[in-house]
């Protein structure tokens, strides 16, 4: 009897104590897909030394739009790293984009950085360089393991706090504290 497995779309990741890969150490994942085939997400609370300033000089975008100049570039994981990936609301419509869900999208393409640029739209944009990807049940085996705690995603977490507080908050919907997490869980 084939055991129905969960969907983790549009879910936070939060890597536990003991997480032995040093990209994920202490990270809050944002997952975009997740199906059959495995899947992709975003590391939503890591910005690198980089604004999206820096980012649209160096590829040659005016950013005309006002507030968005100082916002950080973010690691997204360690999967195309030279390639930007935008997960915004709301949802529009652009060459490449991952549709979350009616609200969400992660998009690829220039023409959304292009929209930032001149008209400030989408208005609540995370930029990252990279993505994290997983093989067909490699997620799956990972949360056995216990590597990953799971908890619905919260859009405000990610767009309205500073990447600091994001992890913490993420982990107050589960009503767990990080301080008190324990490097092993339990099994029921």
């Amino acid at each position: 009897m084939d055991t129905p497995t969960a969907n983790f779309t549009h879910h936070f990741l939060i890597a536990m104590p003991n997480m032995a890969d040093p990209h994920f150490t202490r990270t809050l994942t944002y997952i975009a897909e997740h199906n059959e085939q495995g899947a992709l997400g975003i590391i939503v609370n890591r910005p690198i030394d980089m604004t999206l300033h820096t980012l649209f000089e160096r590829i040659d975008l005016p950013l005309d739009a006002p507030g968005f100049d100082a916002q950080p570039v973010y690691f997204g994981g360690p999967v195309q790293t030279d390639r930007g990936f935008v997960l915004h609301r709301p949802l529009g419509e652009w060459h490449s984009t991952l549709k979350v869900n009616d609200e969400i999208g992660l998009t690829s393409s220039r023409d959304v950085l292009q929209a930032i640029g001149a008209h400030g739209e989408p208005r609540d944009v995370l930029v990252t360089l990279g993505y994290a990807g997983w093989a067909a049940g490699q997620l799956e085996q990972e949360l056995m393991d216990n590597a990953w705690l799971t908890v619905p995603a919260d859009m405000a977490i990610v767009f309205d706090l500073p990447p600091e507080e994001r992890l913490v908050a993420a982990m107050q919907k589960l009503g767990v504290d990080f301080a008190n997490l324990s490097e092993v869980a339990g099994h029921a």
